[in-house]
């Protein structure tokens, strides 16, 4: 990897086979407001103790892709 960059695992068999993905951004609300003019809403979105938000996005087949920013 790179410096300030990170991987982490998720040990978790009934996802076996489908991709989880998190992007962290330093402009979160105008990622998500670039995927929102393509007609694609959010599945979720997570505001964690700090301020850390999460925006996650599935897809028919489960597979997850996550964008994450820190305190505004």
């Amino acid at each position: 990897m790179a410096e300030n960059r990170y991987v982490y695992i998720v040990q978790d068999p009934a996802r076996a086979g489908n991709a989880l993905v998190l992007s962290f951004v330093d402009d979160l609300d105008e990622r998500v407001a670039q995927v929102a003019r393509r007609g694609i809403g959010p599945a979720k979105r997570e505001t964690y103790d700090g301020g850390v938000t999460k925006v996650t996005y599935r897809d028919t087949r489960g597979n997850e892709v996550s964008l994450g920013g820190g305190p505004g």
